[in-house]
């Protein structure tokens, strides 16, 4: 087995053809419902808590 390098290694370089916007997995928050599909469920309270604490918070810097 060889000790550490002083060297530092390249800069490892993508597949051709493939961006960083298309690696990554991220969600954009929407989300399609159908239009006969029930309301969903109200948000429950702790979920209600934290909106309303958001909203105190926010309206506190103006």
């Amino acid at each position: 087995m060889t000790g550490p390098s002083s060297t530092p290694r390249g800069e490892h370089t993508p597949r051709p053809g493939v961006t960083w916007i298309a690696s990554t997995n991220a969600w954009s928050g929407e989300q399609l419902v159908d239009d006969d599909a029930p309301d969903p469920a109200p948000p429950n309270r702790a979920t209600r808590r934290a909106l309303a604490r958001a909203q105190r918070r926010k309206n506190r810097g103006k």
